[in-house]
């Protein structure tokens, strides 16, 4: 069992026969009253997210994953592919499954896929990573580092704050737990 004093970013849940990822979390003392916890989760198969509050010290049951290690081979329509990397199983998952690990995905990255009874349930990313510049406007003479910042769209389609010296075509690392720019490669 899970206590609420042990909860963490990340940690998956069980909630009325539902699983749940916890993106945030809070610990409140008001007053007089007893301690709670509020918490924003995201339902692991639908992707829907809700906001809820517990009383402090309420367990949650531990869910068991199992982590395979896939590589990301490509998408079709809403659905994204990857392949075991032991016995070269094949799986699709949806974008709502994927949450904000589609702005990453990059064809043949290697990825850690989390399983319960069988069914993925959630992707790790890698803190950072590269990617492409697609489209940045130019950099004009004289910008520096400490300058401004400028718009850029990346290979995967995600658009992030560069800047004013990063220009189309170049290579950058980019943080997957905020989406922000880390540096030029």
């Amino acid at each position: 069992m899970i206590s609420t004093g042990d909860l963490r970013k990340g940690i998956i849940i069980e909630v009325d026969r539902q699983l749940f990822s916890i993106m945030e979390y809070q610990h409140q003392k008001i007053g007089r009253g007893s301690a709670q916890v509020r918490m924003r989760l995201r339902n692991i198969r639908s992707g829907a997210i809700s906001d809820t509050t517990v009383q402090a010290g309420t367990k949650f049951p531990r869910i068991r994953l199992e982590t395979r290690s896939m590589s990301y081979l490509y998408s079709e329509d809403n659905a994204y592919y990857f392949m075991d990397q032991e016995n070269y199983d094949q799986i699709a998952l949806s974008a709502q499954q994927l949450g904000e690990a589609v702005n990453y995905l990059k064809d043949g990255m290697v990825l850690q896929v989390q399983f319960y009874e069988s069914e993925p349930v959630e992707v790790d990313l890698p803190v950072a990573v590269e990617l492409r510049v697609a489209e940045a406007d130019p950099g004009f003479r004289g910008d520096t580092a400490s300058g401004g910042t400028k718009p850029a769209r990346l290979e995967t389609g995600l658009t992030v704050q560069v800047p004013l010296f990063v220009n189309q075509g170049e290579t950058i690392k980019v943080d997957t737990r905020t989406g922000t720019y880390l540096e030029r490669v």
